[in-house]
């Protein structure tokens, strides 16, 4: 071992004699260097090897070369780089290599060795690179895209760009981002044709010795993608991708009518389609003197959602499904939530998405959502029946969903209609009782402010009894608080008493107790020891900090210091596992004063 690090040393030496010949690092820097490379170097051929090692070596030789390059910058010295900086980048490419074959499945290993050969100018190596990854991590679409890409961006070979993304189709037939990144691959190679053969003609060169295709000048490259893709790939979301890619480029206005007649012919049964074909007609051109006016801007805007409504309303005949008036709402809603300061345009937009809502409930094809925003619109525009009739006719629809009864109990809370009791009655028999905790918090909210305390009690007594824990255990905390603030202290101490042997309990319901006792003029602390041996009963096996703050009680003024030494003993008796730890270690900070 020693004598290879010894040879690897040796043959850094006439790069360090240059360094300091040329004036770039002095005789104590090179010594510096050779020092920790060595040392690098002996981690690198221990019996077992860190991959932090070979990262750390790596970093050291990049360091080198950054101070390298300052250096020749401040003392304006640009000579000698095959002697200096390529034995390093070479020597850098060497750890990589080594360390990306014993360490194959760690692509940032291999990424980070592509950054490198790009940030460092040694783009040949970057194909032998992604070569080697991708016999490695063929199943993996995103390297191969890449590839690729480098293949065409930073070494200009469009052949090689295009062999990569062939194999990739070989192992990943059906990916769409192959697919997509080739067919722009495709459309980039035939634009940078066409830019040469412009500016070629514009040198008025004879065009003779280059071979221009008028096919691949054309896009037909491109089009056999598209075919291709499509064939695989049957999804108007796809295809309206690639028209998407396509419209980037000026030259493929044929492509994008072909693509554009394909989406028409194959894909009416999905509502990607026609959204993508209404939203199309926004982007026509306005014509005449009324652009110069905001009122004539707005009817203008307003002529072109007509004409996507228009298209909208042909893919509800052909398509009357859930995912088109989706699209058809979302459109709408989205038009409405524009900015305008044009009256008219503000209301006709309401009045669209308003008729689209109601046609789309009336088919029973509304999604739960957009009652949402219905329900917003018609408060806001003061339609107080209206959103009556909607908030129950929402409950109807989604019988069984927690958020949309009680957004509609909300609404019609909001508008005080209705018998709201029973509603809340009849929500919590149609949703799944392990859901319906937010119903129960919401009735109590309206019971509190609308109904007498006997009313309210007999609301939380039918929720205590809930075989749902989560709904129970909630139920008894408020129940609490509850009591706390209508009866006073004596309330809370006869609800607490009433309801400590009745499980499920929650830890709060007891800390809660405790913090009433504590927030009287004259505390006692007999209670407080009441409460906190019931409530370690309960939690006392796994929770130390109950025991701490019991502890603390007996510390503080109205206790008894003596009694601490009796809780500790039995705190280290129940307490299980790793809260015996913990217990220990805070009460050692507590005798120190430090918790």
């Amino acid at each position: 071992m020693a004598e290879i690090v010894q040879q690897r040393i040796e043959d850094r030496i006439p790069e360090l004699e240059q360094l300091e010949r040329v004036g770039l690092f002095t005789k104590r820097e090179v010594k510096s260097i050779i020092k920790r490379a060595t040392a690098l170097e002996y981690k690198l051929h221990r019996l077992i090897v860190n991959k932090d090692d070979f990262i750390a070596y790596i970093q050291y030789e990049i360091n080198i070369l950054e101070l390298i390059k300052k250096r020749r910058a401040h003392i304006h010295y640009q000579f000698k780089r095959e002697e200096i900086e390529y034995p390093i980048i070479h020597r850098i490419n060497s750890i990589f290599r080594r360390a990306t074959k014993k360490w194959k499945d760690d692509v940032q290993l291999w990424l980070s060795h592509v950054a490198f050969c790009k940030k460092w100018g040694t783009k040949g190596q970057i194909s032998k690179v992604f070569s080697a990854m991708l016999a490695i991590h063929p199943d993996k679409p995103a390297l191969w895209i890449m590839a690729a890409k480098s293949e065409l961006e930073d070494r200009s070979s469009s052949e090689s760009a295009r062999h990569l993304f062939l194999r990739a189709l070989r192992f990943h037939p059906d990916n769409k981002k192959v697919y997509q990144e080739y067919f722009r691959m495709e459309l980039l190679h035939c634009e940078k044709l066409r830019k040469q053969k412009m500016e070629l003609e514009k040198a008025e060169v004879d065009l003779g010795e280059y071979e221009f295709s008028p096919e691949i000048l054309s896009g037909k490259l491109a089009e056999v993608v598209y075919r291709d893709a499509t064939g695989h790939i049957k999804e108007a979301e796809f295809v309206i991708s690639l028209l998407n890619i396509a419209a980037i480029f000026e030259f493929t206005k044929e492509l994008q009518d072909s693509i554009l007649q394909d989406l028409q012919r194959n894909y009416t049964d999905d509502s990607v389609t026609w959204d993508f074909m209404a939203k199309r007609e926004l982007e026509a051109p306005g014509v005449g003197e009324e652009l110069h006016t905001a009122k004539g801007r707005a009817s203008d805007i307003n002529r072109r959602e007509e004409r996507c409504c228009q298209v909208y309303e042909e893919g509800i005949k052909t398509l009357n499904t859930e995912s088109m008036w989706t699209c058809y709402a979302a459109f709408c809603l989205e038009r409405l939530k524009r900015k305008t300061n044009v009256e008219e345009l503000k209301e006709k937009r309401q009045e669209r998405l308003l008729g689209v809502l109601q046609r789309a409930h009336d088919s029973s094809l509304l999604k739960e959502n957009y009652y949402k925003n219905w329900l917003q619109i018609l408060l806001s525009s003061g339609d107080a029946e209206g959103a009556a009739s909607v908030a129950m006719a929402a409950t109807q629809r989604y019988s069984q969903s927690v958020s949309m009864w009680s957004l509609s109990l909300q609404t019609l809370m909001q508008l005080g209609s209705g018998d709201i009791g029973k509603l809340f009655q009849g929500a919590l028999t149609h949703v799944n009782p392990k859901e319906s905790l937010p119903l129960w918090q919401l009735q109590l909210q309206w019971s509190v402010a609308n109904q007498s305390p006997e009313e309210t009690e007999a609301i939380f007594k039918r929720g205590l009894m809930s075989a749902v824990t989560t709904v129970a255990m909630e139920m008894k905390e408020s129940y609490l608080d509850w009591s706390y603030a209508t009866g006073g202290y004596k309330k809370a101490r006869k609800t607490f008493t009433s309801l400590q042997e009745v499980r499920p309990l929650p830890k709060t319901f007891f800390t809660r107790m405790i913090q009433i006792e504590k927030e009287q003029e004259t505390p006692k602390m007999s209670n407080l020891r009441d409460y906190y041996e019931r409530v370690l009963q309960e939690f006392g096996t796994s929770d130390e900090d109950l025991w701490l703050q019991y502890i603390q009680e007996e510390l503080g003024p109205l206790g008894r210091p003596e009694n601490c030494g009796k809780i500790h003993w039995r705190a280290m008796k129940f307490l299980e596992g790793e809260s015996v730890e913990r217990f220990t270690s805070k009460y050692t900070l507590l005798q120190v004063g430090r918790l």
